[in-house]
């Protein structure tokens, strides 16, 4: 499956360089929605509530209800779990809160996970360098991905994966890197970071990995009607 993405951040549709630099905005969360409005299920990320400095629920809010949506960012605590699926999420995305300067926090995804049931949870496995990154990918871990998918799988449906290395670069990305990931879970897998071309497109699909889309669908570089058809 193809999720087209909506990242949000002071109130607007943005596409960011590795998490950092903003490189453009996109039209409004609504014209968004008509855009992806072949694609069964789109992914909203609220960036502001990622990096702790406020968020976008009203617009969160709005896309959750008017669209089959997986919404992560600043999913904290259990309560703001479950608020998310109230507002109409299909899945909800942990990714910062997942991780303790000791590795997994088990403690809060069992709770995440008693919330809203572990079928509608997702967890943000983003990696740079071979570790992951955490807090809006501002700091890393001394895990690496492959390493701890296999004990997170008591708590979720599946792993967001994201390649930070290449994220926003347009440079394309590590498709070994997913083929490991792959190897290393039965579980639902999502690719994101550095997608370009319609040929990695394929590759991770054939590879029964879900595709996460954002800067090369919004610069043009992949047609929506090719990746609708796909």
């Amino acid at each position: 499956m193809i999720f087209p993405c909506i990242d949000l951040m002071d109130g607007k549709v943005v596409q960011l360089v590795q998490g950092r630099e903003k490189a453009l905005e996109g039209d409004s969360p609504e014209e968004m929605l008509r855009k992806f409005a072949a694609f069964p299920e789109i992914q909203v990320i609220d960036l502001d509530a990622a990096m702790g400095r406020g968020s976008n629920d009203a617009l969160v809010r709005l896309l959750a209800a008017q669209a089959a949506a997986r919404v992560g960012g600043g999913v904290r605590t259990a309560e703001r779990a479950q608020a998310l699926v109230e507002a109409g999420a299909r899945k909800v995305i942990v990714g910062t809160a997942a991780f303790s300067a000791s590795g997994v926090d088990e403690r809060l995804l069992a709770a995440l996970r008693d919330a809203v049931g572990r079928e509608r949870l997702l967890i943000a496995v983003d990696s740079r360098e071979g570790r992951i990154v955490v807090k809006g990918w501002q700091e890393a871990t001394a895990l690496a991905a492959e390493e701890v998918l296999g004990a997170l799988e008591r708590y979720c449906s599946g792993f967001l994966c994201t390649y930070v290395d290449k994220e926003g670069m347009m440079q394309g990305t590590d498709l070994d890197w997913f083929r490991r990931l792959r190897a290393a879970t039965s579980l639902e897998l999502t690719a994101a970071g550095g997608i370009t071309t319609m040929d990695e497109v394929r590759a991770l699909l054939d590879m029964h990995v879900h595709v996460a889309l954002g800067m090369a669908i919004y610069t043009g570089r992949l047609k929506l009607e090719e990746l609708a058809a796909l």
